[in-house]
């Protein structure tokens, strides 16, 4: 039996427990099993798919995978673990995932990160994804109904915050570096919070931003950050908020027209979550843009952010000091819109399939893709890929049916400006600043199929399987007839990378442990479409 001494971290959130929240000291330490086999999973995971220092050949053998490593040792363990979305941990308590290495079982992923020779920055955040996801799973409430989140004047918080588990491939899936426990009960969305979104006066001469020089604050941000800028003044005004699935993008309370995007000087999951100075610049331009492109796609929202501020330091926006404000889904009577994140949820998507299908998954499935595919496939065509992860990515469902799909943060983006050109849109075509701008059509078919395909559609089909015990490659045939019939009423040839032998995904672990954990990498799988074309 693992106890909380045996995984780093582990053991001081469990005493600070203790101290604030005895209640759930028990439920902590049940979870802890189940949540460390979790991380593990998608640590072995990453090391069955992805190219990682310190790791050389990968043999497959029956169902067993064997990873020989740079000193000669090998590891063995599960092929099928190292699947996307693989289930082999689950909620439960006691690991159902082991690997065997030359030291023997292996079933804490600080241990097998060590044996594989990752640095030790990486061990503690492993350690402490598994102390924060355990906390996770010992504070979860059941995961909503649909018809509860219908009758939930918040029911995108609601949904948001239901989501315990975090990334569903990155081993780091709750990393939250530099958050105390306590900080964590009190400002993260699977603790089902409320928080004080608070207004600081910021001098005219160092603002950044069309509006009044106003700064919305995170209040993690407002504690740890603004000390070291007197002249910003809180005006002691503030907003309830509730975070969402980022943690520091809020939703008011009361106000449900809009959302805001603060900056938190914290590592969660891949990266510390400020706000760039690109993405002050780009935001409320692009959005122009963007609602321009999908004006004649009725079944895709794009939520604009409206405005974006800064604090000027050293004559540049401060991406500490920063935030932006984003349109709100804008919910109708008896309508459910939640993250595709949120509705791969076991129960959220069974009460999906049951509700609106009669218990048909491939109904489902066909239903969810029309909705989702035909709109980014268009949008690529003309000129964006959008990152279509379950974060990014909405869907409104009706009685269980999904009816539209809405898409926020732009951030993660690719922009063509010579296809744009090519489709007519001269105008309005915004300079970019950062990343966003590309003319390379693998990169941009690369940066929609990693993300929609590979991730969403994958995590959801994923789901199916376990829950309706069908097998994918019928549901995966559901996904290529709908994408045949998308590009032949485009009537373009650009399909290759949907039926190539191969699909890119996120190497997750592998950017983590890069010099600049921001840039893109990319794993290729098996394509279950190749040849449906």
């Amino acid at each position: 039996m693992t106890t909380a001494a045996d995984v780093p971290d582990a053991a001081r959130t469990r005493d600070d427990l203790a101290r604030l929240r005895p209640d759930l000291v028990a439920g902590y330490d049940t979870a802890l099993p189940g949540a460390r086999a979790a991380v593990l999973t998608r640590l072995w995971g990453a090391i069955g798919r992805e190219t990682l220092p310190g790791l050389g050949r990968r043999a497959w053998t029956g169902d067993r995978l064997t990873v020989t490593m740079d000193d000669g040792g090998t590891l063995t363990g599960p092929a099928a673990a190292t699947a996307p979305f693989a289930d082999a941990a689950g909620p439960v308590p006691g690991p159902r995932l082991e690997i065997h290495s030359p030291d023997g079982a292996v079933t804490d992923p600080v241990h097998l990160a060590r044996l594989t020779g990752m640095p030790e920055r990486f061990r503690d955040e492993l350690a402490n994804s598994v102390a924060n996801l355990t906390l996770a799973r010992a504070n979860a409430f059941p995961t909503p109904t649909l018809k509860q989140l219908a009758d939930d004047p918040e029911g995108l918080a609601t949904a948001e915050q239901s989501v315990v588990d975090g990334h569903p491939i990155h081993p780091c899936c709750r990393t939250r570096a530099g958050l105390s426990t306590e900080e964590i009960l009190a400002y993260a969305p699977e603790h089902r919070t409320i928080v004080e979104l608070a207004e600081v006066r910021v001098p005219e001469d160092r603002w950044y931003g069309e509006g009044p020089p106003i700064l919305m604050v995170h209040p993690w941000q407002r504690d740890h950050v603004l000390d070291a800028h007197p002249a910003l003044r809180p005006t002691g005004r503030t907003r309830p908020a509730r975070p969402l699935m980022s943690l520091r993008t809020l939703a008011p309370v009361g106000r449900r027209s809009q959302h805001v995007k603060t900056a938190v000087d914290v590592q969660m999951t891949s990266a510390v979550r400020t706000v760039s100075p690109a993405a002050v610049r780009n935001g409320p331009v692009v959005s122009v843009l963007l609602h321009t492109l999908a004006t004649d796609l009725p079944g895709l929202t794009i939520l604009r952010e409206t405005f974006a501020g800064a604090v000027l330091v050293d004559g540049e926006p401060s991406r500490s000091l920063a935030y932006l404000a984003r349109e709100a889904p804008r919910q109708a009577p008896g309508e459910v819109i939640l993250p595709l994140a949120a509705l791969a949820q076991p129960a959220l998507q069974k009460d999906a399939v049951d509700t609106g299908f009669g218990g048909d998954p491939a109904a489902f499935l066909q239903a969810l893709v029309t909705r989702i595919l035909p709109p980014l496939l268009v949008m690529l065509h003309r000129g964006v890929a959008l990152e279509a992860h379950g974060q990014n990515t909405l869907v409104a469902l009706r009685d269980g049916v999904p009816t539209r799909v809405l898409y926020r943060d732009l951030g993660g983006i690719r922009i063509s400006p010579a296809r744009l050109r090519h489709h007519g849109f001269t105008l309005g075509v915004p300079s970019l600043h950062g990343d966003l701008g590309t003319d390379d059509p693998d990169a941009l078919r690369t940066k929609l199929l990693a993300s929609a395909v590979s991730g969403t559609i994958a995590e959801q089909i994923a789901v199916l399987t376990r829950t309706h015990d069908v097998a994918p490659d019928p549901l995966w045939g559901v996904v290529a007839a709908v994408a045949r019939d998308t590009y032949d009423r485009l009537g373009t040839g650009d399909d290759a990378g949907l039926f190539h032998a191969t699909l890119p995904l996120k190497a997750t672990t592998a950017m983590r442990l890069a010099t600049d954990p921001l840039d893109d990498a990319w794993t290729h799988l098996d394509n279950p479409m190749t040849g449906l074309r």
